[in-house]
């Protein structure tokens, strides 16, 4: 039997945390010990891990001690602040905030995209974001081939992106809105059912909003190439789970589209389903559950020189956050590099 690790969800009654905790489980890792760590309210809730329950802790600096590895999900402030005091302890930090993202002192990871950038951590590696994750999969083997320089991409995001408030306020909103009933407005600005909403994060002063500004920052750092154009309109749509993007590709060289589809059904982490006749193309509720980063609608952009369009479909809690965040540690202990560098 190989090493074991003594490893920390911070986060671990939300979503994310929820969704480490189960892929932990089911991939096997060589967990010594988890664990569960969240806020003073959630303290002493009892949850379970391979059978056994785990009664989660509050998070204190205190925390990290004799902690191996600790998973992050549970926002930026957080991450920012416990993130150097696990280091510090000796424990090495898989973020899945915004917080470290563009620091040029932390890697960005896509196991499949980049998995070198894990060799010069100093500590703390960061998740990217859920859109940019799916997108950057499925770009990877088209760059290496043709060289992406222009990218255009419209998301369609669910509501558990946003958490489980967010999933039952969409419920209760198309329950009242059958109803006949106005909607309750509570997370987000507008009503989510039966709507659209062209706004997620913040909107900074070029028009943009923070996450579609993630996907054009993001994008550029994990794929390692900063010639690479990128524009990004990111969407809440009124599904529950399960992120779509309509991406729009240009490439320097040629690339047809059954060359793109051999390149993809050999990729890591994809699959293609793209046979529009047999009416079969990515949906959210094919992919919700799933590991995998699923692609269709593969068609040639007559009015660009060497373009594609694409339809990209993952679930936003896994491959998002959850796996791509636990891949990261199986790279880290296979390349023996659960440790903070001295």
């Amino acid at each position: 039997m190989g090493r074991e690790y003594r490893v920390a969800v911070v986060g671990a009654t939300g979503a994310v945390g929820r969704a480490m905790r189960t892929i932990l489980a089911e991939r096997g890792f060589p967990v010594k010990q988890l664990v569960a760590l969240a806020t003073a309210k959630s303290a002493g809730t009892r949850l379970d891990f391979r059978g056994e329950e785990v009664v989660v802790q509050e998070l204190t600096p205190e925390s990290f001690k004799g902690m191996d590895l600790a998973l992050f999900s549970a926002g930026g402030g957080t991450s920012l602040t416990y993130a150097p005091i696990a280091r510090e302890a000796g424990c090495v930090v898989v973020d899945n905030s915004s917080a470290w993202r563009m620091d040029p002192q932390v890697p960005l990871v896509v196991p499949e995209v980049n998995p070198d950038d894990v060799e010069w951590h100093r500590g703390i590696i960061a998740n990217p974001n859920c859109s940019t994750i799916q997108m950057v999969v499925v770009m990877k083997p088209l760059h290496d081939e043709a060289r992406v320089t222009r990218v255009v991409v419209s998301t369609y995001q669910a509501v558990s992106g946003t958490g489980a408030k967010a999933i039952n306020e969409l419920i209760h909103q198309t329950g009242e809105v059958l109803a006949g009933q106005d909607p309750t407005i509570a997370v987000y600005p507008h009503q989510i059912a039966f709507n659209c909403l062209p706004h997620i994060d913040v909107f900074l002063e070029d028009g943009y909003t923070k996450e579609e500004r993630k996907m054009v920052d993001e994008t550029k750092k994990i794929m390692g190439d900063d010639s690479i154009a990128v524009s990004a309109t990111c969407v809440r749509v009124p599904v529950q789970n399960g992120h779509s993007e309509s991406v729009n590709l240009q490439f320097a060289r040629p690339l047809s589209v059954e060359r793109a589809r051999e390149l993809l059904a050999a990729a890591p982490g994809v699959k293609v389903v793209d046979d529009p006749q047999n009416k079969l193309y990515p949906m959210p509720i094919l992919a919700s559950g799933k590991d995998e980063t699923f692609v269709g609608r593969i068609r040639r952009d007559p009015t660009v020189e060497f373009g594609l369009n694409l339809w990209i479909v993952a679930d936003n809690l896994r491959k998002g956050a959850a796996l791509n965040a636990v891949q990261i540690a199986e790279l880290l202990v296979e390349r023996d590099l659960v440790r903070v560098p001295k």
